[in-house]
Parts: C-alpha cells; sequence; structure tokens
C-alpha cells in the first residue's frame, strides 16, 4: 500500500495514534539516503587518509564494515527506527576504538536514526524509553573517555603550561555541549516530525469526513426537492382533480332523470375516474414523502400567495357550492413564503372540504389581520364524512400533516377540528413579527 492508498490516519489497540508505514515509496527514498551516505563515507575516508588524519591508514575491510554499518540500516529507519538506531551506535563506537578515519557522516547517520525513533515509533512509549537509553549510554561512554582524558597528559605538549582548564577536561567539556546540542536537536525535531504528521492525517480525516458529510447533504437536497414536488402535487393537483370529479357529480345531477343514459353514465365515469386519481395521487405522493423522511422545511418559490384566495374559491363556486371571502383589517404587506404558506394551507383545508363537508354544504375563508398576527380562517357548515378525514389524518395522511409542517417552518400555528355550532374549522395563524423577520 503505497502513501496515496494507504488510510489517512490508523489508531493501535488502545486506541492511539499510529503512523503509517512509508511504504515503497519511502523505502526507496531511504535506500537513496543510504547510499548517499555510504558514498559519503567512503569519500571522507579517503580524504582522512590522504590527509594522514591516523598515523596508522585503517584497514580495509574494517572501513568497509563501518561504511555499510552506518548506512545500510539507514534503508530501514522509518520502519524500524528503534532497532536502527541501535545498530548505528555500536558500529559507531566501534569504527572509533577501530581508528576508522570517519566521524562526519557517522555523526549524519546517527542523527537521522535518532531522528527517526520520535518521528517514526508506533509506540511513543518505547520511543521515549529507547532515547533515553541510548543518551545515557552516549553520554556514559562520553564521562568515561572524559575521565579518562582528563589525567591523560599526553594531550599537551611537554614544554606548555597548563591553563586554567587541563586540555583533557576542556576537549570534554566541548564534547557534552557538543552531544548536548546533538541528541536534543535529534530528540526535539523528531517529536515535532512525529507531531505535524499526526496533524496532517487529522486534517485528512476531517477532509474526508467534509466530503462525506457534503455527499450527504447533495443527497438529501434531492431527498428534500422530492419531498417538496410530492407536497406541490399533493397541493395542486389533488385540487384541482377534485373539483373535477365534484363538477362531474353537479352536471349528472343537473341533468336529471329525462338525460340520455349514455351521458349519464360518462359523467359517472369521470367522477368515479376522479375519485380514483385523487385516492392512486395520495399513494404516490405517500411514497415520495416516505423517501424523505419527515420532509423540508422550506419550498421553492411559487406565483401563488393570498391574492390568489378569491380565484381559489371561484373553482369552488364553480362547482356548485357556496363559498364566501372576507379580508378583515387592513391588508398588511406577506413575504413571499408566508404568502405561499398561507395559500396553500388555504387550499388544503378548502379541498378537504370538497371531499368531506357534503354537496350541501357552504364554505366561509377569512384572512384577518391584526397588529400581532396574520390568521387564515377556512370554515363549512357541513356535516358530512368528517371521521374518514380524521382517521386518514392520524394514520399518517398528508393534509393536516403537510399543513401543520408548513406553518411551523415559519413559526405558525395550525387549529383544526369540528366547530361546535356544526361543521369544521381550520384556523392558521402566523405571528406578525416572524412574519417581518422572514420577509427581511
Amino acid at each position: 500500500m503505497t502513501a496515496e492508498t494507504r488510510p489517512p490516519s490508523t489508531v493501535d489497540a488502545d486506541g492511539n495514534w499510529v503512523r503509517p508505514t512509508p511504504g515503497v515509496a519511502g523505502m526507496r527514498t531511504d535506500g537513496l539516503l543510504a547510499l548517499g551516505i555510504a558514498v559519503g563515507a567512503s569519500l571522507a575516508i579517503l580524504l582522512y587518509v590522504s590527509a594522514e588524519f591516523f598515523d596508522e591508514p585503517p584497514v580495509l575491510w574494517q572501513a568497509a564494515l563501518v561504511v555499510l554499518g552506518i548506512s545500510g540500516p539507514l534503508v530501514w529507519r522509518r520502519v524500524a527506527p528503534i532497532t536502527v538506531t541501535a545498530v548505528i551506535s555500536i558500529v559507531y563506537i566501534c569504527a572509533l576504538y577501530n581508528k576508522v578515519p570517519e566521524v562526519l557522516f557517522s555523526n549524519i547517520a546517527l542523527f537521522m536514526a535518532m531522528y527517526s525513533i520520535g518521528a517514526w515509533s508506533s509506540s511513543r512509549r518505547h520511543a521515549l524509553v529507547a532515547r533515553i537509553v541510548v543518551v545515557v549510554a552516549m553520554f556514559g561512554w562520553l564521562f568515561w573517555e572524559i575521565t579518562r582524558a582528563a589525567f591523560d597528559t599526553s594531550l599537551a605538549p611537554e614544554d606548555s603550561g597548563i591553563g586554567l582548564i587541563a586540555p583533557g577536561v576542556a576537549i570534554g567539556l566541548i564534547s557534552i555541549v557538543t552531544n548536548i546540542l546533538y541528541f536534543a536537536g535529534a530528540w526535539a525535531f523528531g517529536d515535532r516530525a512525529w507531531s505535524a504528521a499526526r496533524e496532517r492525517a487529522e486534517l485528512k480525516a476531517r477532509t474526508h469526513e467534509l466530503e462525506a458529510e457534503r455527499e450527504l447533504t447533495a443527497a438529501q437536497a434531492v431527498t428534500l426537492d422530492r419531498v417538496r414536488i410530492a407536497r406541490e402535487l399533493h397541493d395542486v393537483v389533488a385540487h384541482h382533480v377534485s373539483v373535477m370529479g365534484i363538477q362531474a357529480g353537479a352536471a349528472r345531477r343537473a341533468l336529471g332523470a329525462d338525460a340520455p343514459a349514455p351521458a349519464i353514465s360518462a359523467l359517472g365515469s369521470v367522477e368515479t375516474s376522479a375519485r380514483d386519481a385523487v385516492d392512486e395521487l395520495h399513494r404516490l405522493v405517500t411514497t415520495l414523502r416516505g423517501i424523505g423522511g419527515e420532509g423540508d422545511a422550506t419550498d421553492g418559490p411559487s406565483t401563488r400567495g393570498t391574492a390568489q384566495l378569491e380565484a381559489l374559491l371561484d373553482d369552488v363556486r364553480a362547482a356548485g357550492r357556496t363559498a364566501d371571502f372576507t379580508i378583515v383589517g387592513d391588508r398588511q404587506p406577506l413575504s413571499p413564503v408566508i404568502d405561499t404558506t398561507l395559500y396553500r394551507v388555504a387550499q388544503e383545508a378548502v379541498t378537504n372540504s370538497l371531499k368531506h363537508a357534503g354537496a350541501t354544504a357552504t364554505m366561509d375563508v377569512r384572512l384577518r389581520f391584526s397588529p400581532e398576527r396574520v390568521e387564515l380562517e377556512v370554515a363549512d357548515t357541513g356535516h358530512g364524512a368528517r371521521s374518514s378525514q380524521t382517521t386518514t389524518s392520524a394514520s399518517g395522511g398528508l393534509g393536516q400533516i403537510g399543513m401543520r409542517e408548513r406553518l411551523a417552518a415559519i413559526g405558525g400555528a395550525l387549529e383544526a377540528g369540528p366547530r361546535k355550532r356544526g361543521g369544521y374549522l381550520v384556523r392558521a395563524t402566523v405571528p406578525l413579527l416572524v412574519t417581518e423577520q422572514v420577509g427581511s
């Protein structure tokens, strides 16, 4: 698994983040690093020998083993950093005791190994313990050498005087300061690299989550659009189909018993087909609504509003029913959302009245404005099959549920139920304060 295909973040059994392995591409990069260290160390040994750094030239096979020992393990520095550091440390000390003239690239290799423990160890506890062990061992060996050098008078020429600090002690102090900076840098840079890698992994994980959430949001938007279409189908088509059926029934009754049988039969078929179409439409809308769950809170723009309530009642009057429309109070401008919502509530209530109030029922629609709120009332005097309407709404029908959801979306409320003096009343109330906020 390469760096491009592996998961952005993994965790161990304890839930701690584990840095993913470098993969083939990372191993190839470390191989090139090891090759560069090997070439550099070989050239350095050649230069040291040419400069007669040591009295005696190093043994060839020992120098070759040192070059391989400090460079070869670096290929696995990100896979097994603790083991690599231990091997390079041992080779480094052995090279010094065998007087192999190479310290520059050996120190670079040891620094990279120590750095890799902090940057790539899968267990932070093991990384901490391993680095403590390496540092203690290295400084223990360093103090041992400093102690020996402090009593070694051969480090100063015989004709020179002893200064403020003995030559061996001065060399030792320089070595201590150098090693403190050396190991502290490798430790700090390694930890910082590991923290940066974790931050990048968490950022990638959050990016993946945001992409998934964006896809989910897009799917929800499609679903909510289906719900909006379902509502529009229910509000518009069901109303007009119901009116068609009522008009067909009214025409059939108006023809009387002397009308031709084919005409009576055709009108009866239209009436029956309209009723069946409304039932089928309800089933279709229920299916679409089921996809969207509870439905969306807002609908798309519509050209219908309270200004079209009179035209809505003209369809009712054309079907042979009596319908009155009254505006109470001073009419105030409404936002498009509020205006459309009130019209849809009125349309739904009118449709229900046509279906359930009975053929002789009259209808009264009132739009009432007050300083605090706007109210829409749709009342009828019928005594039709109200029990069936109530049962449908209670069992998951779309009429009153849709009206309540529309009004709740704009801060309004719905009251629906039988009137004490007979008939049925639907009252929608929207506070004017909410209306102003939505309009702005």
